[in-house]
């Protein structure tokens, strides 16, 4: 059984952990890593986004940031996120390759399987740069049923349309990467779904 710190608003952890099931039952205030995988083009930046499994407890089918995933009690979110894109993707990063871009809140509730779904998150946000080709990548075949590069600008209308037919990328994570891509140092969004 998994396991996460219960943080405060600005994701330090206050003592005492939270089992997943019981974090996204009640939902308690917990952290998560993200890592965009971005590549420049002619046009501006492309992001490797993930297809969720079909199995996955929330957003099942549908586009996702490029890795993601909770932050065990105990763990920091660099090491967290250097995990989860090696898990995810085999994406064997080097901390230095991990490049922190800003932290923002996810909260919502919604019915998944039958279930209500309730997230409580402080994500903290990096970016990965290097050379990416999806031929060399192994997915993580309980997690991940495929991955794409799409137009980030694309991916942003679309989120910010609302249309969620083939996107769940959290608005608050477009909104870190565009400041990030725009040279806005760091820092924490209070932003909700």
């Amino acid at each position: 059984m998994e396991y996460f710190d219960i943080v405060d608003e600005n994701g330090v952890p206050v003592g005492g952990t939270v089992s997943r099931s019981e974090a996204h039952e009640k939902g308690i205030l917990h952290r998560t890593a993200h890592v965009w995988v971005i590549r420049k083009d002619g046009r501006g930046y492309d992001v490797l986004l993930q297809k969720r499994s079909m199995q996955k407890d929330s957003f099942p089918g549908l586009y996702d940031t490029s890795s993601a995933g909770h932050i065990p009690a105990g763990e920091e979110p660099l090491p967290s996120a250097l995990r989860e894109l090696s898990e995810e993707l085999g994406i064997s990063a080097l901390p230095e390759q991990l490049q922190y871009a800003g932290t923002f809140r996810i909260k919502y509730e919604k019915e998944f399987h039958g279930r209500m779904f309730r997230d409580n998150e402080v994500a903290r946000v990096y970016v990965y740069t290097e050379p990416v080709e999806i031929a060399d990548l192994t997915l993580q075949k309980e997690e991940v049923d495929e991955v794409r590069w799409f137009d980030f600008q694309e991916v942003c209308r679309e989120i910010r349309s609302g249309d969620r037919s083939r996107f769940c990328v959290p608005p608050g994570g477009l909104d870190v990467l565009q400041e990030f891509l725009d040279g806005v140092r760091p820092h924490y969004r209070n932003i909700t779904l």
